[in-house]
């Protein structure tokens, strides 16, 4: 399971080795699931997961397909002059600011990233993005634990602002916070990053356009709000007073499990072993997430900027004090 729409499924190797037996199978859960549960579904089948999402998509934007697209199956002159009609974004986890950064290196069709030597493209981003141009050649690189997790080599913590921050204090504020979450999210499944990219960015609808962003090599990995924060607030420099930035976030990126790579003694910082995320997203659990924080992450009442949550809906399945109540 990928979604609650969507999911993959392995075909067995004799059935790969035969494209009129993948059809077959494709159109068969379509026509099954159809039967039985009444939804309509599409079915992509190519030999990565990243062209199996593109061709879904090809199944259900083309009529042609009839609702099941086996990539393997079309012409490669065909498959070439689609990859080149659309945009990398387009691609499986390619999207907004990654989207333009790699515009900026030339890649800007799904194509254009197909082509491009993966080499330099873990050079210019990371191994997510070099496995995704893999993918998109045929090598298969991406697994059911990177499916399932979607953590495995990054992690963003991002949000846009209830209200514009239009000051250096309130972008350091907002990073602050994020990075604790980023550091509690580390903790919870047991990781620690080695690399951190902060980003801010106003509005695409506005005049006065900012993108900054910075990318910092940490140390050594970790999972430490202060070290994360003290990365984060390298953005600071960038930042324009007196622009009116719309939402700013953290990747943490080059994922490993906690444990597995020490610093040496002389290098460790003295809080590195202290636990904090760990405590303060434990009392943050107990008490509310504006109980605790560190620095301009920890004041309160809450910042301003932070989303508005006033109109949400209940949460009746899942938490005691919002149960549905029902009166005759």
């Amino acid at each position: 399971m990928y979604s609650i729409d969507e999911a993959f499924l392995s075909v067995d190797r004799r059935t790969a080795a035969d494209v009129e037996a993948m059809t077959r199978v494709g159109r068969d859960i379509r026509d099954t699931l159809r039967r039985l549960i009444g939804v309509p579904v599409c079915v992509g089948i190519a030999p990565t997961r990243t062209l199996a999402k593109l061709a879904n998509r090809t199944a259900k934007k083309i009529d042609v397909f009839d609702g099941v697209c086996v990539w393997p199956a079309t012409r490669p002159d065909w498959r070439q002059r689609l990859m080149e009609a659309l945009p990398v974004s387009e691609v499986w986890g390619i999207a907004g600011r990654l989207e333009r950064r790699l515009n900026g290196y030339g890649v800007r069709s799904i194509w254009d990233l197909a082509t491009v030597d993966p080499v330099q493209v873990r050079k210019w981003f990371n191994v997510v993005v070099m496995r995704t141009a893999l993918e998109l050649r045929g090598v298969a690189c991406i697994g059911p634990e990177e499916d399932r997790t979607g953590k495995k080599d990054q992690l963003i913590v991002s949000r846009s602002f209830s209200e514009k921050v239009t000051t250096r204090d309130g972008i350091r504020q907002a990073l602050s916070v994020y990075a604790q979450q980023a550091a509690a999210r580390l903790v919870r499944h047991s990781q620690v990053a080695r690399s951190v990219d902060a980003f801010a960015g106003t509005s695409h609808w506005t005049e006065q356009k900012h993108y900054p962003s910075v990318r910092v090599r940490l140390p050594f990995p970790t999972a430490d709000p202060v070290e994360l924060t003290r990365a984060a607030h390298q953005l600071l420099n960038q930042i324009e007073d007196g622009t009116r930035y719309a939402r700013a976030g953290l990747m943490l990126t080059d994922l490993l499990p906690a444990g597995v790579h020490l610093p040496l003694e002389p290098f460790r910082q003295p809080h590195e072993d202290a636990g904090i995320a760990a405590l303060v997203d434990g009392v943050q659990k107990k008490a509310g997430k504006d109980a605790l924080g560190l620095g301009y992450g920890g004041f309160r009442p809450g910042p301003s900027w932070q989303m508005k949550r006033g109109m949400l809906t209940p949460r009746a399945t899942t938490h005691w004090a919002e149960l549905a109540r029902v009166r005759a």
